[in-house]
């Protein structure tokens, strides 16, 4: 059954909705390095997994499904019918399973120093009796020598030593009853049925889930891409902060909504852009995203022609089409790409002759009415 886990949310709200999901032991703070690099331009969302941080610790035993259940319940609270998910470790099987049994909800996805399938089961069954026994500090020093590659961990001592606080300070029912959902999980068979685009990150260095276990998924996943770090141990979203930052950055299309964004208001006006984002639902929000990213961040942002042209084309679409509720909008965008109503006039005189008379005397009207406004606005 699934449950409200602790959660935090940074970014602007309309805004691509990206969730990160950590690792075993961790709480959301371990995403502290890339909160700053993706809240421009994400509606970011952390979370702490059941039984860890200020998340509910229901009696176990959990599986993944559980966690699973957790994080679209998550997706549900937050208003997101689809966001990109990232994660590290543990918070990586856990957007594993989400991408294949409720492929619909995911956008993108973003699997950091994780695995498919992480054996022997027996070593984790002997982990979670150290912890029921001894509490969670008593691998909290072995846990975080895994995380860090020694010379970072010399570098950064305090880092090192509030990374430990962080997994002494786990519940140790919690911790110990995620390890027994690592022990029973087995993801080999759902890699092939995962279809969102797919971008995987392994530290050179890392002993808990060697670059191996990556390549493995990598494989398994059509078309997803690989990305090998060094130097970088298990927690190589802050060893390689700036690095993973990048790769996410750019995996959830970060530069081309912004690029897009600005374009789009440049072009439509800040007042349709805000109306625009201000009614998106969990339902229109992927294609308000697509076009900012796509039809404004690629297309109009090309140097092969300059926007005056671009306006030209699209108003001669809108009369060729009959998409009449938008060409009001372009024809506003044409006298913000600098066409005077002449010039307006001339692309619907040559539209009259490729596209129709009927539509062309349609087009008149509706631009009329639209450059009066514009005139009335402007004097």
């Amino acid at each position: 059954m699934s449950i409200d886990v602790h959660y935090a949310v940074d970014g602007p709200e309309g805004a691509p909705v990206v969730v990160l999901a950590g690792s075993l032991g961790s709480t959301l703070e371990m995403w502290g390095p890339q909160v700053a690099a993706l809240a421009g331009d994400f509606r970011v969302v952390r979370y702490d997994t059941r039984g860890h941080g200020s998340s509910p610790v229901p009696e176990g035993p959990y599986d993944l499904a559980d966690l699973g259940g957790d994080l679209l319940r998550l997706l549900d609270r937050v208003g997101a019918g689809r966001a990109h998910l990232a994660g590290l470790s543990l918070g990586g099987m856990t957007a594993m399973w989400v991408a294949a049994h409720a492929p619909e909800r995911v956008g993108r996805l973003a699997l950091l120093c994780t695995s498919a399938h992480l054996g022997p089961p027996e070593g984790w069954a002997d982990r979670a009796k150290t912890v029921r026994a001894g509490g969670t500090g008593a691998v909290a020093e072995g846990v975080v020598s895994r995380w860090l590659t020694p010379g970072y961990a010399e570098r950064r001592p305090s880092v090192a030593e509030w990374l430990r606080r962080m997994v002494a300070g786990t519940p140790a029912e919690g911790y110990a009853a995620c390890c027994g959902a690592i022990e029973r999980m087995d993801l080999r068979g759902d890699l092939a049925r995962i279809g969102a685009p797919t971008l995987v990150v392994a530290g050179a260095d890392d002993p808990a889930t060697p670059p191996v276990h990556a390549e493995a998924i990598a494989a398994g996943i059509g078309g997803a891409r690989l990305h090998v770090l060094e130097p970088a141990a298990h927690l190589a979203s802050w060893e390689q902060a700036g690095a993973v930052n990048e790769l996410l950055r750019a995996h959830f299309g970060a530069v081309r909504h912004t690029a897009g964004t600005a374009v789009r208001r440049a072009v439509l006006g800040d007042r349709h852009v805000d109306r625009a984002g201000a009614a998106a639902t969990p339902f229109t929000e992927p294609f308000q995203d697509l076009i900012s990213r796509y039809a404004w961040g690629e297309i109009w942002t090309r140097p092969g022609l300059d926007r005056r042209t671009r306006s030209c084309m699209v108003l001669t679409a809108m009369v060729a089409l009959g998409h009449w509720d938008e060409l009001g909008m372009h024809v506003r965008a044409a006298r913000r790409n600098g066409l005077s109503a002449e010039e307006i006039g001339e692309v619907f005189l040559q539209a009259a002759i490729y596209c129709g008379v009927p539509a062309a005397n349609k087009a008149f009207g509706i631009a009329q009415r639209i450059l009066a406004e514009t005139e009335e606005a402007e004097g």
